[in-house]
């Protein structure tokens, strides 16, 4: 068809347009995969920066960031006007009068670059199309990328094509918006506002002209001009900048003298309190919506996603505070209780090496292994050799000379935490504290962590009871138990013991019994009702751990989490219907449009009446004499009638303490231990429940009932939705305690006599806790409990029972 031109030069001329169109189109549609990647105009149009998701409490707290690129995007007019005269002025002076490609920079730079001088022509507009879309990125380069000159060559051409297009689609105040945004100014600071952050701890339209020509003169080297690393440098180029902003007028001579003599002032601020899941509560957060971002196709770190959780930012402060205040005691306690004595020690007090266990598991012990296969001495010198690092202290950081060795030591005598409290009628999770500190422990311990459940296990033996048809008030005996039990064909015995390792022989209310948590009477339950059913129900209420179905079972020998722990029991609470917990409520896109709203997942398990009876047997430790909850009375809990249920729980050998409690609100789920297993309390005295993880609710609650803005205040439990078929008008008679109270796995019941008191007829169920008498100790935990007196109705319906019991006694007498 060119054939028909007769003029040669146009011809030849329309040949090369023709030529130059061929090669456009092949490169926008990629012909061959020779070229690689270009934006498509939907891509234009809908243009992707990699933004970070931020983390909120419910409350509207930001707590945290998710991201590969620190950025977070602003508008144009929340940008300084220095800012932008900065920027035109150093980078693109003719910014607003070209169409994406300025031809007159180009030609000036060609004829630099051929006189030695190399000097940039890219326009912000290329700049942007280059980082936005990512241009020279590996995965945008085609076949032609293996030829060196061709492949820079290809890539600016399409850059100049991108900058053609968003010149087409966007206005300039668009574009240069979108060009700060998504420039990097080193320090992990992607966009103005985090740089103006991060440098200075201001927002962005804050930044004044010295602040801003700084920031800008860094994008020529965000290393080199760095202002932390190289501070001369930066300010060299400020002023390079500033000059910029004198020649093109947009700062007077007088301005710029003054300004050139500014010195860098920085302020080192921060968007948020860290990222990338570095805390516990932003890693659970990103675990929780794995598939949920699998299955919608968002990127947590790049797809500026804003979550709001569950958490309740005081509730979750006031958990915190309780924490920390409860184990730096603990912590202090465990040392007293070892001195320089190794704390690691088997079931039958056998020390264990544990520090020579731990150092075999390292990775690093293989290979040094093979590289020294007959030199141990070489091994072992490298696992001993001292080296700087920063340690875990209750006073912070602290730097120190440590070897490996020293290390596996120091972190292996260190108790930690776990802690949950949910709202089980929503199944919004309000407080999630899952360790000391995630920068030095990572294991979660409220999801991942796995630990022997202890006595806190027991409801669920007596809810079986409770499905088989038993009652609260129905008496087993507390006596020695032989259960038969088959196991490889072969029959074997289980025998379980008291505290003491003695018995009372008296009757007991199953109230009582679970209240004292004696393991003789839950032990019979057991056997009664079956431990199958006893699995059968956990599992019903919430567990979902594997659970070895054995005669102990009700004692609390397998593991498991906190979280499925509160989740179990927030079933007792509400109303018997298991609801799956939340820790997300919504998402929402970067204009707050709302993604995806959570709702738990529901299911009921239990009915009205059993889901309250359970309530009143939990009550029990606090209610019954001697119950194991009743040290709470240490803290300001009870006033305007409130009720808490709860139940103590710690593993054999005093390795796992546990507290559940159970307010009208809330559930709250505490464990304390080492994360070794071997390392442990020595008695109950130190390390049972009652005295390790209970002070640490205590604590929490107080705090919370003290500020009224939390919304929680004190109050009984909703009394029963229906009728109650079962007997529950059962008081038991007043013990007097004469041994310490024990509450662990192999002996976890307390030790006491039936004596006489002054009075002949039995009590209510409210406690009345006997003063002992102690030596004074600075541990509150060794505090003996006060004396808690009768309240004046409590003190009436004694009377009128007394009289009562006097005229029937009276009548009989008579008949």
């Amino acid at each position: 068809m060119f054939k028909e031109i007769s003029n040669k030069y146009l011809r030849y001329s329309s040949i090369f347009l023709f030529c130059i169109i061929i090669f456009f189109c092949a490169l926008q549609l990629n012909f061959l995969w020779l070229f690689g990647y270009s934006p498509s105009y939907e891509d234009i149009k809908t243009p992707t920066l990699r933004v970070g998701s931020e983390l909120y409490t419910s409350d509207g707290k930001l707590i945290g960031r998710y991201y590969k690129e620190n950025r977070t995007p602003v508008n144009f007019k929340e940008i300084s006007p220095s800012v932008i005269n900065a920027l035109i002025a150093t980078e693109d002076v003719r910014f607003y009068s070209h169409m994406g490609i300025d031809f007159r920079s180009l030609l000036s730079s060609g004829l630099s670059t051929a006189t030695g001088d190399k000097r940039g022509a890219s326009t912000i507009t290329q700049q942007l199309a280059k980082n936005l879309y990512q241009t020279r990125y590996n995965k945008s380069q085609g076949f032609l990328s293996h030829i060196p000159v061709l492949r820079t060559i290809i890539a600016k051409l399409k850059e100049w094509l991108t900058a053609v297009k968003l010149e087409s689609n966007y206005s300039k105040n668009d574009i240069i918006t979108m060009y700060l945004n998504t420039v990097s100014f080193g320090n992990n600071a992607y966009g103005i506002k985090t740089a103006a952050r991060i440098y200075f701890d201001k927002e962005a339209n804050q930044l004044d002209v010295p602040e801003s020509a700084l920031l800008v003169g860094m994008l020529k080297g965000t290393t080199t001009y760095n202002p932390i690393r190289n501070p001369q440098k930066a300010l060299e180029r400020r002023n390079v900048a500033l000059a910029q902003m004198n020649k093109y007028n947009y700062i007077s001579t007088a301005e710029l003298n003054t300004y050139k003599n500014t010195p860098i002032k920085l302020k080192e601020g921060r968007i948020d309190e860290g990222s990338d899941g570095d805390s516990y509560l932003r890693a659970a957060v990103d675990k929780y919506l794995e598939k949920w971002c699998k299955d919608n196709g968002y990127n947590l770190y790049e797809d500026g996603l804003k979550i709001y959780t569950t958490i309740d930012s005081k509730l979750q402060q006031y958990a915190e505070e309780a924490v920390n205040e409860q184990m730096k005691t603990l912590q202090r306690r465990f040392y007293s209780v070892w001195g320089n004595e190794d704390p690691w020690e088997d079931s039958e007090g056998k020390k264990v090496d544990y520090p020579d266990r731990a150092m075999r598991n390292l990775p690093i012990y293989k290979i040094l292994e093979k590289k020294f296969p007959n030199n141990p001495d070489s091994v072992t010198a490298y696992f001993n050799k001292k080296k700087k690092m920063k340690i875990f202290t209750w006073k912070g950081d602290r730097d120190t000379l440590f070897s490996t060795m020293d290390s596996i030591r120091y972190y292996g005598k260190i108790l930690n935490v776990g802690m949950m409290t949910l709202d089980p009628f929503n199944g919004k999770i309000k407080v999630w504290v899952g360790g000391l500190d995630h920068k030095y422990f990572k294991y979660d311990h409220v999801n991942q962590s796995k630990r022997q459940a202890g006595s806190i296990f027991k409801p669920f033996a007596y809810l079986a009871a409770l499905e088989s048809g038993m009652n609260p008030c129905d008496k087993i005996t507390d006596k020695p138990v032989k259960i038969a039990y088959q196991e490889k064909g072969k029959t074997e015995y289980w025998e379980p013991k008291n505290a003491s390792y003695s018995f009372s022989y008296n009757d007991m209310s199953l109230r009582y019994a679970m209240a004292r948590s004696v393991n003789s009477v839950t032990a019979q339950i057991t056997e009664k009702v079956g431990w199958d059913n006893v699995v059968k129900w956990a599992h019903e209420c919430g567990i979902d751990s594997h659970l070895e179905s054995v005669p102990s079972v009700s004692l609390g020998p397998n593991d498991v989490t906190v979280f499925e722990m509160v989740k179990a029991y927030g079933t007792f609470l509400n109303d018997g219907v298991k609801t799956d917990p939340i820790l997300v409520e919504k998402i929402t896109d970067l204009d707050d449009n709302v993604i995806e709203n959570f709702v738990a997942k529901t299911k009921r398990t239990l009915s009205e009446e059993m889901s309250w009876l359970m309530l009143y047997m939990l009550r029990g430790g606090m209610d019954e004499p001697g119950g194991t909850s009743q040290a709470l009375w240490e803290w300001d809990l009870w006033k305007k009638g409130n009720q808490i249920g709860g139940k103590t729980g710690t593993s054999s050998d005093y390795v796992d303490a546990w507290y559940m409690g159970v307010t009208k609100d809330l559930v709250t789920g505490i464990w304390v231990g080492c994360d070794e297993r071997t390392a442990h309390f020595k008695n109950g005295e130190t390390g049972e429940g009652s005295r390790t993880a209970l002070p640490i609710f205590g604590k929490f609650m107080e705090k919370v009932y003290k500020d009224p803005s939390t919304g929680y205040t004190m109050g009984p439990f909703p009394k029963a939705k229906v009728k109650i078929t079962r007997e529950i008008d059962c008081p038991t008679p007043r013990y007097e305690r004469d041994t310490t109270e024990n509450d662990s796995l192999a002996v976890d019941s307390t030790d006491f006599e039936v004596v006489p008191t002054q009075e002949t007829q039995p009590v209510t169920t409210e406690p009345v806790i006997q003063k002992t008498e102690e030596k004074k100790t600075t541990d509150p935990i060794k505090q003996p409990a006060a004396e808690v007196p009768l309240t004046r109705k409590e003190q009436r319906e004694q009377r009128r029972k007394q009289r009562q019991e006097e005229k029937e006694k009276k009548k009989n007498n008579e008949l």
